[in-house]
């Protein structure tokens, strides 16, 4: 169980500097704890250092894909609570559902609308908590 005390995780797994900066701003913001990640090779080791309770996940990275970070994700049971909201500019509805099967809890596209993503994050924190 989550105290209620301890500020949210949030990971940022993103390979572009502008999108993650203005992603941690938005998190901080928030009054969220943030870390973030710029290869796919990454991501694993950090995930299990951080613990965060929420990974934005691009799904273009260099090295491995966001829907790869996502199997592995799924495929540990000791991060079975780590919600994951999958991240593309391409927003295709072809691409949401290929997220939604690789076991994604949420999908938005890029350019973010800021209010459409602070909902998303709270939903999925919501339903983590």
């Amino acid at each position: 169980m989550t105290d209620p005390n301890t500020p949210r995780r949030i990971l940022v797994v993103e390979d572009d500097d502008n999108i993650a900066t203005a992603l941690e701003y938005v998190v901080r913001k928030a009054g969220l704890t943030c870390d973030r990640v710029a290869r796919g090779s990454e991501a694993m080791g950090r995930i299990h250092s951080f613990h965060p309770d929420l990974v934005l996940l691009d799904i273009m990275l260099p090295e491995m894909s966001g829907y790869d970070i996502c199997d592995s994700v799924r495929d540990d049971p000791d991060l079975e609570a780590v919600k994951i909201l999958m991240m593309t500019a391409r927003g295709s509805a072809n691409e949401a559902r290929r997220a939604m099967e690789h076991g994604a809890d949420g999908f938005i596209t890029k350019p973010f609308d800021l209010t459409a993503l602070r909902g998303e994050i709270s939903r999925l924190l919501g339903a983590a908590a």
